[in-house]
């Protein structure tokens, strides 16, 4: 892809589901050469997720090269030490001490290559007493934090209805690869991205943890609001609903004179910050009040006319109709072997000289076995049928 700003450098992805392969999208989307390692015959269970139809891994392995190889077996282990010599990232999500087992740790492969970036992605990180636990994305949000504040208060902890964790631990492995990338430009030298799903999510906690250590205070789940910041809710139009977001004191006295109750600017109940915290309840109520005499499309108007900010709560309908979606060309169409109409969400974020692109979708099981095992790394048609007949490939 020479459009990407990651052309030229090559990732071996030995991975499955989200946590290690979203990575991998994330660097594909922006060029990288991405080898997929999938077991021979059966190949990533991604392979078959989806609502009904298995759509998922469409486009979780969207500009990825497939290969079939066997982790397990000696001669597959051979092979990868012959993939890694060749690579930039080698990317990974096997619980802790796998690849050590099979003598393709970090200590064997930077010997190999010592400019190797090993991008390890875990439930817990390489290190510490739960480290060889068996972790997933769900996990790894409650114990990171996220869970116990998701939901109604009135119900147990909720979740986020996407895999939360293993993205944001997938999008910090890449971040961590990049900063690597730096350094190596450097000092020539790879090093190890250890990515924790329960540190990623604890990332994004905000200031939950000093609220206790400092005030005793434990956050609580709160439904739709942000306790103490407000106006920002969801709030009900004659036609469904509109999420509002007033809550800074010139963006109020903005949305006050919109609702015709310029008055509300001023009034020491809702004029600061902190104020309208502490009626948070009342001013909801009297703004839901106010959007019920109004359609939603009425409301979203009047916001963007005071220069408020608003929106829709969309589904995949709305944003393939929408105009700024449109625009961007946020959401895209690949063509696909089984499926017509494939529409997904672009690269992101947007670059203005290398924007990457989205060449084709999930490949098929071992698609490119042929170009890996025969072009990269020489082997020729008789050994691959040996491999081949054997499960090694």
């Amino acid at each position: 892809m020479s459009n990407g700003a990651l052309s030229g450098l090559r990732l071996i992805e030995m991975g499955q589901l989200i946590a290690g392969p979203f990575c991998g999208q994330l660097m594909g989307d922006h060029g990288a050469e991405v080898i997929k390692v999938e077991p021979p015959k059966v190949g990533d269970a991604m392979r078959n997720w989806g609502q009904g139809i298995p759509l998922w891994f469409s486009v979780v392995g969207r500009n990825k090269k497939s290969i079939t190889l066997n982790l397990r077996e000696k001669e597959g282990q051979k092979i990868v030490r012959q993939l890694v010599a060749k690579a930039d990232f080698l990317l990974e999500n096997f619980r802790p001490g796998t690849l050590e087992r099979w003598e393709l740790g970090w200590d064997d492969l930077s010997a190999i290559n010592e400019a190797l970036i090993m991008i390890r992605v875990s439930g817990y990180g390489q290190t510490g007493p739960y480290s060889p636990r068996a972790g997933y994305g769900g996990i790894g949000e409650a114990m990171g934090g996220m869970r116990y504040i998701a939901g109604e208060p009135d119900r147990p902890p909720s979740r986020a209805g996407l895999s939360i964790g293993d993205s944001l631990a997938a999008t910090y492995a890449c971040l961590g690869a990049l900063m690597a990338l730096n350094h190596r430009h450097k000092t020539g030298k790879g090093q190890v991205v250890d990515s924790a799903i329960y540190e990623a999510v604890l990332a994004m906690m905000e200031s939950t943890v000093p609220e206790y250590t400092v005030t005793g205070h434990i956050r609580e789940r709160t439904g739709s609001i942000l306790p103490k910041i407000a106006p920002s809710n969801v709030y009900p139009t004659q036609d469904g609903s509109v999420l509002v977001a007033g809550n800074q004191d010139s963006v109020w006295k903005r949305m006050a004179t919109m609702m015709g109750m310029a008055e509300l600017g001023d009034d020491p109940r809702y004029n600061s910050h902190v104020a309208r915290g502490e009626n948070q309840v009342q001013l909801d109520d009297m703004i839901g009040e106010w959007t019920k005499l109004h359609t939603s499309q009425q409301v979203l108007n009047l916001c963007e006319e005071h220069g408020v900010p608003a929106g829709n709560i969309y589904r995949a309908p709305e944003m393939l109709e929408d105009p700024h979606f449109a625009a961007r060309e946020a959401i895209i169409e690949r063509p696909h072997p089984t499926y017509d109409n494939f529409k997904m969400q672009n690269v992101a974020p947007k670059l203005s000289d290398t924007p990457g692109d989205v060449q084709w979708v999930g490949p098929d099981l071992g698609q490119h076995n042929e170009e890996i095992y025969g072009e990269l790394l020489g082997m020729d048609s008789a050994t691959r049928s040996d491999l081949e007949d054997r499960g090694i490939i």
